[in-house]
């Protein structure tokens, strides 16, 4: 395999058919999850509000719609709607008077600790031949495409 990166034409040709297998990849998680965890009621817009949460800690409904590439308008609603299932709290934030900081409660960290679980049972099941490189690339080059999105994104 070259080091040499790849001419502009063949990168962008190569790096498109990856967002291409990246949506589909995704859904077919959540869809496997959901059908053999039929008793879990978490949206998916919720599932990615508590997994932030879960791995972060309290954050703005405007952090959690940057570092999800989501409208602060859905995080309000998926987090109006985690409100009300007492997934999660708002709590003050001593660095801004009126953005609300939303934190988990125990019942939202043990249904996202449910959920993950879940998933990773299921991811635990595919690709059983790739090496700890693949993966390590795969990282790499994901984390490479979001970058540049974000240096082009308005």
């Amino acid at each position: 395999m070259s080091e040499t990166p790849l001419p502009a034409p063949e990168l962008a040709d190569q790096l498109a058919e990856i967002y291409l297998l990246v949506g589909p990849l995704y859904r077919r998680v959540l869809r496997a999850v959901e059908r053999d965890e039929p008793d879990n009621q978490v949206t998916v817009g919720v599932r990615a509000v508590l997994d932030q949460l879960r791995r972060n800690g309290p954050m703005t409904v405007p952090q959690i719609g940057r570092s999800q590439s989501l409208s602060r308008q859905f995080v309000q609603r998926m987090v109006n709607d985690a409100r009300a299932d007492d997934l999660v709290e708002l709590a003050d934030n001593p660095d801004h008077q009126r953005s609300k900081l939303v934190a988990l409660t125990d019942v939202g960290r043990s249904t996202i600790d449910a959920v993950v679980r879940g998933e990773h049972e299921q991811l635990s099941h595919v690709g059983r031949h790739l090496t700890a490189a693949d993966l390590t690339a795969t990282r790499r080059v994901l984390t490479a495409m979001l970058a540049a999105l974000d240096d082009i994104e308005p």
